[in-house]
């Protein structure tokens, strides 16, 4: 790849995805977009930038960005955050919205979407609890591809075997082949979408619990900055942002304060402002039959 292409290319990827890219990340560039010019029979890096130069093929351009995207996921990565929701926040959200009995998630770059279902087992594992809330999970991405692996709900045994309990594979889990699907129970109970982090997403309405894990880190502090100004109102006034492990939003964003009893926890400053013409946090896809429906058997996730 030539100089003025990795420059163009970097450009690109800062505009449309906020991903920042090192100068040491040649190789890497190199590497995935050889791989899309062999999906799409392109002879070469030199031919595919020219093409997305040209400003005229809209798809290739975001295939593009979608290739350089990173997708690392597993299923309770960290188990820290899954332990803070289990632990304090579904029994939190339980208390503060008894009245209205609903319950809102979003996984924002969810990838294939293992996160959004270690959440639902969660939910599942508290059903008794829940029966009769309206409960709704939204994972979100910019890649296309990794959305329709997460709707699919497959899973090679690799990814099976990357931090999934043996009992939440017998309980959530039934073999295909070679490969293992979630159960239609937690397939229903999640909604994926495709969403860019650095645009509006005003029509999400408000979440009483926002993951954003392990994104931040690959923006520069100006993209940081708006992504966080984003999400900010995306959280109800009592709402809760759970960031990676290394994240913080100390010095860039001012509508959101860290928890201080809990690492990587975040809250609003300040009551949310959102327009009038939002819808309320309420509105969602509800659970099928309108409620949550208690488990014959009560089940929690074993601490690791």
């Amino acid at each position: 790849m030539t100089e003025p292409d990795f420059s163009f290319l970097c450009a690109l990827l800062r505009q449309r995805s906020g991903l920042s890219l090192g100068p040491d990340k040649l190789y890497l560039a190199e590497s995935r977009l050889s791989i899309l010019c062999r999906r799409r029979g392109i002879a070469g890096i030199d031919l595919l930038m020219r093409q997305v130069r040209l400003g005229r093929d809209a798809e290739l351009e975001a295939a593009v960005v979608e290739a350089m995207t990173t997708n690392e996921t597993l299923f309770f990565r960290d188990s820290a955050p899954f332990d803070l929701v289990r632990d304090v926040l579904l029994p939190e959200k339980l208390a503060a919205n008894a009245a209205s009995r609903t319950l809102r998630i979003w996984c924002a770059a969810v990838s294939s979407g293992q996160e959004a279902y270690s959440l639902a087992m969660l939910v599942d594992g508290m059903a008794d609890s829940l029966a009769g809330w309206r409960v709704e999970i939204l994972g979100t991405d910019i890649s296309r591809e990794v959305l329709e692996k997460a709707r699919s709900g497959l899973y090679s045994q690799f990814e099976i075997q990357r931090g999934l309990p043996i009992r939440m594979l017998l309980r959530h889990f039934s073999q295909r082949g070679d490969k293992w699907q979630v159960s239609e129970k937690l397939r229903a109970m999640v909604s994926f979408r495709r969403h860019n982090l650095l645009e509006r997403s005003d029509g999400f309405g408000r979440f009483d619990i926002v993951f954003c894990r392990n994104v931040l880190i690959y923006f520069d502090t100006p993209t940081k900055q708006k992504a966080l100004e984003l999400l900010a109102p995306r959280l109800a006034p009592d709402g809760a942002l759970v960031l990676g492990a290394t994240e913080t939003v100390l010095g860039l964003a001012t509508g959101l304060r860290p928890d201080p009893q809990q690492r990587g926890l975040f809250r609003p400053a300040l009551p949310s402002r959102l327009d009038a013409a939002l819808p309320p946090r309420t509105q969602g896809l509800p659970w099928p039959g309108g409620a949550l429906p208690a488990p014959a058997k009560p089940d929690t996730i074993t601490r690791r």
